[in-house]
């Protein structure tokens, strides 16, 4: 089973838009990365978004171009400060998932599914980029499959 780790696409600031709904360039960027997926072969079951505005418009572009069988669904554990650990725990290992949501948790995630604690950070992540995990078979350890970024930095 493979779990992909979105962060949202570059927003608009809150003066422009309160909701902070995508940025034309995070629109264009969260499109190019998905695309890439495509063409790599990546199958999702479902994709799982915090509710947010800007992270519901990138699971919509990643669902429109990746088709998941399951859609595209609000998770309300994805928000940028909640507990990665009940998060955790509600990871539903029978099929692929794609979960979409915020820094600081997003990275958080990657740690605590990895090393066990969110103390150690693993990855950084970037705006419409995807940080693929795959779980040891027959245990509850996570490994980084691979990463896929719009800018090498």
């Amino acid at each position: 089973m493979a779990l992909f780790l979105v962060q949202h696409g570059k927003s608009l600031p809150k003066e422009i838009d309160p909701e902070q709904g995508l940025s034309d360039g995070g629109r264009a960027e969260t499109e190019k990365i998905a695309s890439a997926a495509r063409e790599r072969g990546v199958r999702i079951a479902r994709i799982l978004q915090s509710g947010k505005k800007r992270a519901a418009q990138t699971a919509e572009i990643f669902a429109a171009v990746l088709q998941p069988s399951g859609g595209v669904q609000k998770d309300d554990g994805l928000n940028p400060l909640d507990d990665v650990a009940a998060a955790a725990e509600k990871i539903d290992a029978s099929a692929d998932l794609m979960l979409v949501g915020h820094l600081p948790f997003m990275e958080r995630l990657a740690s605590f599914l990895t090393t066990g604690t969110v103390e150690k950070p693993v990855i950084r992540f970037q705006n419409s980029g995807i940080v693929c995990l795959d779980r040891d078979a027959g245990t509850d350890h996570w490994t980084i499959q691979w990463t896929l970024f719009p800018r090498i930095s």
